[in-house]
């Protein structure tokens, strides 16, 4: 909220010499502005609510038989898992509801019944003695026996949403290869060839699925990708035909937050305010609003929209500060690789419909040298590279040396 109401300053700020027409605008995104900062403040009061009602079921009487009793405190044990897993588990224990055993609570969790995969996800991949124990048990109840390779993985990545630090990705598909090749003894020579093609069957599913990768791999590519990976022997190319099909007729499901979650995706971002940024296609300069919130910055025409007019995922991205001597606080959003061209984002049209963004770069200018300065440490702060392509290439790395050494 203090973001916003610095950008309003800076609006402010460079009032001066605006038409009847601009400052007319500008006084319509003022409006929507105090419009979005009541919204906030009820969203807020709505999460102290809810969180104020869990407290209060945890402590009033609860009338009636012993099950409804039960049934009752399942909900809200589910509830407060939702809103911090350990608590969750916690409340179960104390009221007799879950033992606090590694096979128990993985059962709890592999059921999942009313509970955000989210949140599964981040208690499962917390690098904690107990957690990880119940993350083994998690996977054994997962019966690959006799499973394709990739239909065990979308079983797998469809029972918790896979969280988003590499540590844990290469933990926790690690575990996933193991528990495949215990279950289908002798199909791959080592658990390093099954984690290396599981890897590969994921980034498949991201190049062929993905509106903005143009040049769509073929089976002949995936082929050669995954040669010798099998300490250093080819898998059986039928057997890889299998895997590109099963992908290419169907992307894997990744589960979304599911409801139960209180958060919302714009609520409590890590910046938020009004910049100016520069067209496409058209080099114009326009007003947009800015946020930035999960590893992307998202710009939206006017303050208050529900849909913003285009995602920027700052994966594989660099900032730096331009000097353009037409307009000043300028910064630039670029490739880290020189040589991949457009940058991966999105917006949507004048028809409303997603299309892939027209940037090589983004050029964008606060109105102020402090705003600009505080913009690109936030959007540094925020900037991720892909953890499956460096993992995957370590892995192969290991698995050659293993072969001639």
């Amino acid at each position: 909220m203090s973001s916003m109401m610095t950008a309003e300053r800076n609006d402010t700020s460079a009032i001066s010499g605006l038409t009847a027409k601009e400052q007319a605008l500008l006084n319509d995104i003022r409006q929507r502005k105090s419009q979005l900062l009541v919204e906030i403040e009820q969203l807020k009061a709505d999460i102290a609510q809810v969180t104020d009602e869990l407290d209060s079921l945890d402590q009033q009487d609860l009338i009636g038989s012993k099950e409804d009793m039960k049934i009752k405190q399942k909900t809200i044990g589910r509830k407060k898992f939702n809103l911090h897993p350990e608590k969750g588990i916690e409340y179960l224990v104390s009221n007799g509801l879950l033992n606090k055993v590694p096979e128990d609570v993985a059962d709890f969790l592999y059921s999942g019944e009313g509970l955000n995969k989210t949140q599964i996800g981040n208690y499962l991949g917390e690098n904690k003695e107990f957690n990880l124990e119940v993350f083994d048990k998690f996977v054994v109840l997962h019966k690959f026996e006799g499973k394709l390779l990739v239909n065990a993985l979308r079983e797998f990545l469809w029972s918790f949403r896979l969280p988003g630090e590499a540590q844990k990705i290469d933990r926790m598909m690690e575990g996933f290869a193991k528990q495949y090749c215990k279950d289908n003894p002798g199909l791959f020579t080592s658990t390093d060839t099954c984690y290396v093609l599981s890897f590969s069957i994921i980034l498949l599913n991201t190049s062929l699925h993905n509106p903005s990768v143009k040049d769509k791999p073929t089976v002949e590519k995936f082929i050669l990708m995954n040669k010798g990976i099998n300490c250093g022997a080819d898998l059986d190319e039928d057997f890889l035909v299998t895997l590109y099909e099963s992908i290419k007729n169907e992307a894997f499901k990744i589960p979304e937050d599911d409801g139960n979650d209180i958060t919302q995706t714009f609520f409590n971002p890590d910046r938020e305010g009004v910049l100016v940024k520069e067209g496409g296609l058209h080099k114009t300069w326009r007003k947009r609003y800015f946020i930035l919130k999960d590893n992307c910055l998202y710009y939206f025409k006017n303050v208050g929209d529900r849909e913003p007019r285009g995602i920027i995922p700052l994966e594989n991205l660099q900032v730096r500060e331009v000097n353009d001597a037409r307009r000043k606080y300028c910064f630039e959003i670029y490739s880290a690789d020189n040589a991949s061209g457009l940058i991966k984002a999105c917006k949507t049209d004048s028809e409303g419909k997603v299309v892939e963004g027209h940037h090589d770069v983004y050029r964008i200018c606060a109105f102020s040298e402090e705003e600009r300065e505080t913009w690109i440490k936030c959007i540094k702060a925020s900037m991720i590279f892909d953890p499956f392509y460096d993992m995957l290439q370590t892995r192969k790395k290991k698995v050659t040396q293993a072969v001639y050494s």
